[in-house]
């Protein structure tokens, strides 16, 4: 069960990431937001493709599901962190990480 403390350490550790407030969230970056934790610590939102998002939430419907909104149709996906194990939020942090880093300004 991978817990709040988790996700900071770990998105802490990817070259490059700040952290910010974001709204009610506490907000993780590169060249862009990757994830955000939310005030409640429970739950994140990751910035996956569609494909990304689809294949999580495929495979463990019990921890990934896709934001209800525009967003969401984009890939934006909340994890449950209670419902991952550190190493499954490693890889979906690093996942959601790596479109940051080559994310270009619009």
């Amino acid at each position: 069960m991978a817990t709040a403390r988790d996700l900071r350490r770990i998105a802490l550790s990817l070259d490059g990431t700040t952290v910010a407030p974001h709204f009610e969230r506490t907000a993780f970056k590169v060249k862009r937001i990757y994830a955000t934790l939310s005030a409640d610590r429970k739950t994140a939102n990751l910035m996956f493709t569609p494909d990304e998002q689809a294949l999580k939430c495929t495979v463990a419907p019990e921890a990934f599901a896709a934001i209800p909104n525009a967003w969401g149709a984009k890939g934006a996906t909340t994890v449950i962190l209670a419902a991952v194990g550190v190493a499954e939020l490693r890889a979906a942090l690093t996942m959601a990480w790596r479109h940051s880093i080559g994310a270009k300004r619009r």
